[in-house]
C-alpha cells in the first residue's frame, strides 16, 4: 500500500512572488480551478493582508473553487490571522498557514528578538489561529539554518497549541538533500508529539536541489510537499509540482508513495501558467519543456520506433501531452465544438461560447488541421477575463526593403472610435508605437515573446508581452495566423490589465 503525499500548491503565493509574475483576481480565479482539476490537495490562495486584491482573491476562491482545501498565508502576528480568517470564514475547507522565523540570524537580524520570545509569539498565534479554525499549519522560517534542538522544540511547542501540519521550509535553498533528509529524520525522530502532525516541506531552488531535497524529505517521512507549476517563485523558483509528481508516479517501486495528482492535467496547467505569468517554460525543463518527449539522436530514434520504453520512461500522454487532431472543421456545428471543448476541460457561458466559435470558425478557414492547442489559444485569447478599456478593431502595417515600416490602427476608446498612423524600426514596433499614442499610455515594453501553437506556416502563433507601469508589471498575451496582428492582441491584453490594476488601486487610496 503506497504512502499518499499531500501537495500543497503554493503558485497564486509564492509562485506569484517571482519578478514580474503577479496576477489579477480573475487570473488566480482561473488557475485556482485549473489546480482543482488538477487535483492538489491544497491551494495556497495568497497572503490575506498583503493587499486588497490577494484579500479578494482568497475570498473568491474560497466560495468558487471545490475540491482542495484553500489556504491564506499570515505571518504570526494578530492581525494577519484575523485578516485571513476574514477571506477563508466562507470556504467549506480552509487552512491558516502562520510562520515565524527560527533561525539565530534571522532573529538577531531581521526579528531583533531572542529565541524565547519568537516561541512564544509562534505559540500564541497557532492558538489564535484554532480559535478560528481546526487547520493550522506552522513554518519556522529559515529552519535548514535554525539550531536542531530549538527547532525541536518549536516544532514540539506548535503542535501542542494545536498546529495539525508543520512544514519545515529551506527558506534560502541552503540545504544538501542528504543533509535535509536527516533534518526531517530528526524531527520525526526527537519531537514527542509528532505523530499529530503531518510533516510538510517547502524547497527553494537556489543551488538547483528544491526537487532533490523534497524527495530526500519524503524519503525521511514528509507527508506534504510544498511546490509550485513550473517550479515558478522568488529568486531561483521553488520545487517544480511536476517534478516531484512524476518522480512519485514513475518510480512508485522506489518510494512506496504517490499523489492524488491528476497527472493528465499538468501540461495544461504548466501553459496555463506560462500564459497569466508571461513567464516561459526552458525547451529542456523536465516533465512540460518543449523537448520532454523529443528525440533527435538516431540511435534513440531507432530504439523509441522498435520499443518506447527503450528511451522514455514516461508516456507523453501520462501528463496530458496529446496531439488530438480536432476532427472539427468549417462545417461543424456549435453543439460539437462545445462537447469538444468540455472534453479538454473547458465550459463557457453562451456569451463566452458564442465568441470562441466565431473565432474558430475564421481560424478553420485558415488552417488544414486544427488542434486542441488552438483550442486553449482561442480560449485565452477570445473569453475576456477583464473589462476591455481598449478594444482593437484593425490594423494595418507596411513593411519591406527600402520602405519605412508604418502601421494604421483603428481602436475603440470608451465607445470612441479612434484611428492613427505611425511608424517605427519595423511593423511590430510600428504597431506598438501607434497603439500607444492612441492611448496615451506611459508603460514601456519589457519583453516581448513569439512562439508557433502548432506546426506549420499556417499555425497560429502566440505572443507574449510585458509591460510596466508605476513598477507594476503585467503579462499581456495574444493569437492570430497573422503574427502583427497577435503582437497587436497581445499589448492591448496588457495594456487592458494595467487600466484594471489602476482602477483597483484608485479604489484603494
Amino acid at each position: 500500500m503506497n504512502r499518499v503525499i499531500k501537495i500543497f500548491d503554493t503558485t497564486l503565493r509564492d509562485g506569484e512572488q517571482s519578478p514580474g509574475a503577479s496576477m489579477n483576481v480573475e487570473e488566480k480565479v482561473t488557475l485556482a480551478k485549473q489546480l482543482a482539476r488538477l487535483g492538489v490537495d491544497i491551494i495556497e490562495a495568497g497572503f490575506a493582508i498583503s493587499s486588497p486584491g490577494d484579500f479578494e482573491a482568497i475570498k473568491r476562491i474560497g466560495n468558487e473553487v471545490e475540491g482542495p482545501i484553500i489556504c491564506s498565508l499570515a505571518r504570526a502576528k494578530k492581525e494577519d490571522i484575523d485578516r485571513a480568517w476574514e477571506a477563508l470564514k466562507d470556504a467549506p475547507k480552509r487552512r491558516i498557514h502562520t510562520f515565524h522565523s527560527t533561525s539565530d540570524i534571522h532573529l538577531k537580524h531581521q526579528y531583533r528578538i531572542s529565541r524565547d520570545e519568537a516561541l512564544k509569539r509562534s505559540v500564541e498565534m497557532v492558538k489564535h489561529a484554532r480559535s478560528y479554525v481546526d487547520d493550522v499549519e506552522f513554518s519556522p522560517m529559515d529552519a535548514t539554518r535554525t539550531e536542531i534542538a530549538y527547532l525541536h522544540e518549536v516544532v514540539e511547542a506548535v503542535i501542542e497549541a494545536g498546529a495539525g501540519t508543520v512544514n519545515i521550509p529551506d527558506t534560502v535553498g541552503y540545504a544538501m538533500p542528504e543533509e535535509f533528509g536527516a533534518l526531517i529524520k530528526s524531527v520525526k525522530d526527537k519531537v514527542r508529539n509528532i505523530d499529530k502532525a503531518v510533516i510538510s516541506v517547502h524547497c527553494h531552488n537556489d543551488l538547483g536541489l528544491a526537487v532533490a531535497n523534497a524527495i530526500a524529505a519524503i524519503r525521511n517521512g514528509a507527508g506534504q510537499i510544498e511546490c509550485t507549476v513550473n517550479g515558478i517563485g522568488e529568486r531561483a523558483g521553488n520545487c517544480s509540482m511536476e517534478e516531484v509528481v512524476m518522480a512519485l508516479r514513475t518510480r512508485k517501486d522506489f518510494f512506496g508513495a504517490d499523489t492524488r495528482i491528476n497527472t493528465e492535467e499538468i501540461i495544461r496547467s504548466s501553459r496555463l501558467v506560462t500564459k497569466i505569468t508571461g513567464i516561459p517554460v526552458q525547451p529542456n525543463k523536465a516533465i512540460v519543456g518543449a523537448n520532454a518527449f523529443a528525440h533527435e539522436s538516431g540511435i534513440h530514434q531507432d530504439g523509441l520506433l522498435k520499443e518506447r520504453t527503450t528511451y522514455e520512461i514516461m508516456r507523453p500522454e501520462s501528463v496530458g501531452l496529446v496531439k488530438t487532431n480536432l476532427v472539427l472543421g468549417k462545417h461543424s456545428g456549435r453543439h460539437a465544438f462545445r462537447d469538444r471543448l468540455k472534453q479538454i476541460g473547458y465550459e463557457l457561458s453562451e456569451e463566452d461560447l458564442n465568441k470562441a466559435f466565431e473565432r474558430f470558425k475564421r481560424l478553420a478557414d485558415q488552417k488544414k488541421e486544427v488542434f486542441d492547442e488552438d483550442l486553449e489559444a482561442i480560449i485565452s485569447d477570445e473569453v475576456q477575463q477583464i473589462a476591455e478599456v481598449y478594444v482593437l478593431k484593425t490594423i494595418r502595417a507596411e513593411s519591406g526593403t527600402g520602405i519605412t515600416p508604418a502601421a494604421t490602427v483603428e481602436m475603440e476608446l470608451d465607445g470612441r472610435v479612434v484611428m492613427q498612423t505611425g511608424s517605427g524600426d519595423g511593423p511590430v514596433d510600428a504597431v506598438y508605437r501607434t497603439i500607444a499614442a492612441i492611448t496615451g499610455t506611459k508603460s514601456k515594453l519589457d519583453a516581448y515573446l513569439v512562439k508557433g501553437i502548432t506546426g506549420g506556416t499556417d499555425a497560429l502563433g502566440e505572443v507574449t508581452v510585458k509591460v510596466e507601469e508605476q513598477g507594476k508589471k503585467v503579462a499581456g498575451h495574444g493569437a492570430d495566423t497573422d503574427i502583427i496582428v497577435a503582437s497587436a492582441k497581445a499589448y492591448v491584453n496588457a495594456l487592458n490589465k494595467l487600466e484594471y490594476w489602476k482602477k483597483g488601486k484608485a479604489k484603494t487610496s
